[in-house]
């Protein structure tokens, strides 16, 4: 079940918006990843757990994710829990990944940031063999993900890098759009939210642009990590 990249977010389309674009890159390129969804986004405005589970399936199918799981936490209300630790620990040592990505550190909506530290405090635990967990009745073994890196959602937070992802911007809209109750639908009667608006789409593009001009690419997604990375030579940065 090992995987390259565990993408953890707190409600379903967290990930597609955050680094969506940073997934699809890195499946093209040959890596594997598998999306952990903390809630069904029961609280969500428009939709519904049938819908969102749905169009999370359909997105998954989009990026080309190697699985997808649902963890079934509640909605509004995600606490840094010894139970929701745990249910984190078992998926880290169930795919063993190398890179976490993860919510945004400080966010509009309050499980973003408290996602965000459940998940790491989760990684850590994962790794210390006092803590013992099972799956389908067999003792998993230890792990500690290499690198956590936190996405950037609502608010315009600094990124310490940032990924090219000017191939596969058009990738990212259609898994974002796959959920279609939740953005933008000029023909919806229901409920507007900050994030079904016309701006909130355009944005999905000229925010990535901006990123990409301030790194010199075309488009880009940021984030923030929790340490220092150590680079062992300069292959791979846009001059």
């Amino acid at each position: 079940m090992k995987t390259d990249i565990l993408a953890f977010g707190a409600h379903p389309d967290d990930v597609e918006l955050g680094c969506g674009g940073t997934i699809a890159k890195l499946i093209a390129e040959g890596k594997t990843c598998v999306i952990v969804d903390l809630t069904k986004g029961e609280m969500g405005t428009r939709g519904t757990d049938e819908t969102r589970r749905i169009e999370a399936g359909n997105s998954a199918k989009i990026l080309g994710v190697s699985a997808r799981e649902n963890l079934g936490m509640k909605d509004g209300f995600l606490v840094n829990s010894e139970e929701y630790q745990i249910m984190i620990v078992k998926m880290i040592r169930k795919y063993q990944p190398e890179i976490v990505l993860a919510n945004a550190i400080d966010d509009r909506h309050p499980d973003h940031a408290k996602g965000a530290k459940l998940v790491s405090d989760a990684c850590f635990l994962a790794g210390l063999r006092k803590i013992e967990t099972t799956e389908d009745g067999e003792n998993q073994d230890v792990w500690r993900p290499k690198h956590i890196f936190n996405y950037i959602q609502w608010k315009n937070i600094k990124p310490e890098f940032v990924i090219d992802i000017s191939e596969h911007l058009d990738k990212k809209i259609e898994a974002c759009m796959a959920f279609k109750t939740q953005f933008y639908d000029p023909n919806s009667d229901e409920p507007e939210t900050p994030i079904t608006s016309k701006d909130f789409y355009e944005s999905l593009t000229y925010r990535a642009q901006d990123l990409g001009r301030l790194s010199g690419v075309a488009y880009a997604e940021g984030f923030t990590t929790e340490k220092l990375i150590a680079l062992k030579n300069f292959d791979g940065i846009v001059l």
